[in-house]
């Protein structure tokens, strides 16, 4: 056990190893999360009244952010599904990013959850007993707080585990507690933005969200822009590391995505149908989403944003053409993220609350405070993905390898294959 932790130091010091771009990159996300920390103690000192969220709407940006963030984590199982239980090896080559990835976005996550809270005293609430007080089962942001760790704590075990199986050039078996923590996480996956959308639903004097397609439409955006940002941030890490990613495994991803946003796509015009054609008083939400209430139209440049870069980016990554050239590829990802995140952001949580229980619209839009602590949390993830990679990597390339004694044993590699030498299933 010593000597496990011996080796887990000598291997988290490669984060402390970098050329000057690396460096230059942590300062810049440093940089903005000093910026986040300012506005945040701001927020902290004078209270919410620092954002634009008031009794009319009492979720905005940072809500609008986890929803969002929860999917991309979500999303990590489309990925993990070929890649575990059918042994898909190309995927199983880069699996592990994926993974590191939900964490990093469950961790934001959970900074956006605490950062809505305004006074940070209240996550008592939301913790269990013996350490909070916890409403379960009867409080769905229990169920909610649950989900969200439980699937946070799995990705964590699974993906050290594996490294740790990496770094002393062994495979890990399916076959094995570990094998159950993966199966496992796919359900768990699920979960976490059923439980969101299952949030949503409760909010029964709010019409717009009482929809039953609510969590599978989440999932199927979710498997749309998750994936999305995956392949973007994939040609990224093939371009500045030693991790090969070979085209045509990042063209199987689009593929998957295709299907899932094709599902998305449908899912909303049903959702759209069923709100607008009634016409009825509970019609009001979207018709203020899409055109505007009495002259208030803050929201529609949103939705209609959302609209247009959603199916321009279903039409570019329908075609083979298209989905196979990084240019148009790239650009429908790029879509697909703006797109989904403000159908799942600013179009989803602020109609829910307008016009409020009075017939009242408010009009909100982010302030300078919500916009800067949301970009401070954004760069913290990008920081703790980015040291994510960094630990991984000279055990994911063979550069760095233990023996069992413990002892060190550091050897250059050319070909970069990590954990995907198949092991018949009989013998793991």
């Amino acid at each position: 056990m010593i000597q496990t932790i011996k080796n887990f130091i000598i291997a988290w010091g490669s984060i402390f190893k970098g050329s000057a771009k690396y460096y230059l990159w942590l300062a810049f996300l440093a940089g903005l999360m000093a910026v986040g920390v300012h506005a945040y103690i701001g927020q902290a000192e004078h209270g919410l009244i620092m954002t634009a969220m008031r009794d009319q709407v009492s979720w905005g940006f940072y809500i609008s952010n986890f929803t969002f963030l929860v999917g991309v984590a979500a999303a990590a199982v489309l990925l993990v599904v070929p890649s575990y239980v059918h042994h898909d090896k190309p995927i199983k080559e880069i699996v592990i990013f994926a993974e590191m990835m939900a964490i990093t976005a469950l961790l934001m996550c959970i900074m956006f959850i605490m950062t809505d809270l305004g006074q940070p005293l209240r996550v008592w609430h939301i913790l269990p007993p013996p350490i909070g007080l916890m409403h379960w089962p009867s409080s769905l942001l229990a169920w909610d707080v649950l989900a969200l760790n439980s699937y946070l704590f799995l990705n964590i075990i699974v993906v050290f585990y594996v490294l740790y199986k990496l770094s002393r050039g062994e495979h890990y078996k399916m076959k094995s507690f570990v094998g159950f923590l993966i199966y496992l996480s796919i359900p768990v996956a699920v979960s976490i933005h059923t439980v969101t959308a299952f949030l949503y639903n409760a909010g029964f004097s709010r019409p717009f969200w009482g929809d039953a397609i609510l969590a599978p439409k989440f999932i199927a955006g979710a498997l749309s822009s998750g994936p999305a940002l995956m392949l973007l941030v994939f040609q990224v890490l093939r371009k500045v590391t030693d991790v090969k990613i070979e085209d045509k495994t990042l063209f199987r991803i689009a593929t998957f995505i295709t299907y899932a946003l094709a599902i998305d796509l449908f899912f909303i015009g049903s959702e759209v149908f069923v709100s607008f054609y009634p016409g009825t008083a509970e019609s009001a939400s979207i018709h203020y989403l899409f055109f505007g209430l009495h002259g208030q139209t803050n929201l529609v440049p949103y939705i209609w944003t959302s609209v247009i870069a959603t199916v321009v980016a279903f039409v570019l990554i329908l075609n083979k053409g298209t989905r196979e050239k990084f240019v148009t590829l790239n650009t429908a990802c790029v879509l697909m993220i703006v797109g989904i995140y403000l159908e799942k952001g600013m179009g989803l949580v602020i109609p829910g609350f307008t016009p409020d229980v009075l017939g009242e619209i408010y009009q909100y839009t982010p302030t300078a405070t919500e916009l800067m602590v949301s970009l401070g949390v954004w760069a913290f993830g990008a920081m703790v993905y980015t040291l994510l990679v960094k630990f991984a990597l000279p055990v994911y390339t063979g550069k760095l390898r233990f023996a069992s004694s413990g002892k060190e044993d550091i050897h250059e590699v050319k070909v970069v294959r990590p954990h995907v030498e198949e092991v018949p299933e009989e013998q793991a």
